[in-house]
């Protein structure tokens, strides 16, 4: 067995052992069928529109970031725009989404789905997929926000919280201290989670490649670690913050949405050679996407979006734990205020500075551009203008302006691929037009 194969088996066998940990202690609530309001009704498409397939196999990990592909299958929208065999998979863990999009649908495993942050681009180059060069196509983002930086119990009033650099000493000074450093974790290797956590502790001082030990862990072995002691930190999304806190496992420093207000989180990402194939079936995708990002960031509709998601064949989570992030409300503990505001939840369609449907350019460039900054992918991604390069094959944001307009969200479509500067809370600014300026900015990085 080769060193791929043998760390993907590792990687896959026990998250997906750790998923079956969680799933057995989170029976989920079945909705009563009488309070959930009508299904979508197809409508008559013109030629044109028809999609050249009604099949797809998307897969999905069972957290709020895939909300919206449920609500698209679960509410009829998917079937309004005539994909009415759209088969949602659930995936173990993001080893296993990543070695079933490579094989495909036609071999057992999937056309796309639900992914976190660059993994279509380094699919697309092949740098985790042993060298196989998997092209994928960027369609959507899927939500922003919805996660969060979880510390254990052991660390009550050490100061961890959003800014952590009155604490950079306690951390740093901890393998001396307690025999081992400091253990965070995070659930697959130099994508989102992984960097939202690396950009916590370096705006706090804090080295997370030399001051402390950072490595991939399935979510419920890292809970299990903060219960025992020997796990500090966990980049975590919802629903893992409120059981953390409510079940006095540990607090939350700080909310995704703190560090980076309205940030880009998990996108959809399908095949190029499905998408190139099946161009008009892409497009009724995207519509039925956009009209459940709709319906999910409606308040009024957030019960009903609980109770579906919430079901054993999706989420198979509690009712009880969904519903704080749902509506905002998130406790943190160790004395921090609660925060009770809708828009610091997952959100799918809008928010205060843009577009979240919209997969920007400008988004896949901050990614990029920050796994150059921690001396990710040396040799497969050496600098700016490959990175962008890297963007124009992967980003088809063209094909969801394409799909907004025969929808009819015409007033929806941003008028650049840019969202502008981005603004995080320790004061740095990524410009787009830019990068280098941002890294030069970086006081810990490997470039």
């Amino acid at each position: 067995m080769s060193n791929f194969s043998r760390r993907r088996f590792l990687l896959t066998a026990g998250a997906t052992a750790a998923s079956s940990v969680f799933l057995k202690g989170c029976l989920g609530n079945p909705p009563s069928p009488a309070a959930l309001s009508p299904k979508a009704e197809a409508i008559e498409l013109s030629p044109e529109q028809v999609p050249e397939t009604s099949t797809v196999k998307l897969g999905y990990i069972p957290i709020v970031e895939a909300a919206a592909l449920v609500i698209a299958q679960e509410k009829g929208f998917f079937a309004k725009y005539g994909m009415t065999d759209v088969k949602l998979a659930k995936q173990a863990s993001w080893a296993s989404a990543r070695d079933n999009v490579t094989i495909g649908s036609a071999n057992g495993g999937i056309d796309g789905g639900q992914w976190q942050m660059p993994m279509p681009h380094l699919i697309s180059e092949g740098i985790i997929t042993n060298g196989r060069k998997i092209p994928m196509y960027v369609l959507a983002q899927l939500n922003t926000q919805g996660n969060g930086i979880a510390i254990a119990r052991m660390h009550k009033g050490k100061g961890l919280g959003l800014d952590i650099s009155g604490a950079a000493d306690y951390i740093k000074g901890f393998q001396q201290a307690n025999g081992r450093k400091f253990k965070a974790a995070h659930t697959f290797p130099q994508v989102n989670q992984d960097l939202w956590i690396r950009y916590w502790f370096a705006a706090g001082g804090v080295d997370p490649d030399n001051d402390i030990d950072l490595l991939a862990v399935p979510s419920a072995e890292t809970v299990q670690g903060m219960r025992n002691g020997s796990m500090d930190a966990f980049s975590t999304g919802d629903p893992w913050p409120y059981r953390i806190v409510a079940d006095d496992i540990g607090h939350m420093a700080a909310v995704s949405g703190q560090i980076w207000r309205f940030h880009p989180e998990e996108y959809l990402s399908i095949r190029a050679d499905w998408v190139d194939k099946n161009p008009k079936a892409t497009k009724a995708v995207l519509k039925a996407l956009m009209e459940a990002q709709q319906w999910c960031d409606t308040a009024k509709n957030r019960e009903e979006l609980v109770q579906i998601v919430s079901q054993r064949n999706f989420f198979n989570v509690p009712i009880r734990i969904l519903q704080p992030p749902y509506t905002g409300k998130y406790a943190m503990g160790d004395g921090k205020a609660d925060i009770g505001d809708f828009k610091m939840g997952p959100m799918y369609w809008k928010d205060d500075i843009g577009s979240v449907s919209y997969p920007y350019k400008s988004h896949d460039l901050w990614f990029l551009t920050e796994s150059m900054r921690w001396g990710f992918h040396k040799g497969k991604i050496n600098d700016i203008d490959q990175a962008k390069q890297i963007i124009d094959r992967v980003n088809r944001e063209d094909l969801w302006r394409e799909a907004a307009k025969e929808a009819g969200f015409n007033s929806e479509i941003p008028q650049s691929t840019s969202r502008g500067v981005e603004r995080f809370f320790d004061g740095k600014e990524f410009d787009p037009e830019n990068p280098e300026a941002y890294l030069n900015s970086l006081a810990i990085k490997r470039v």
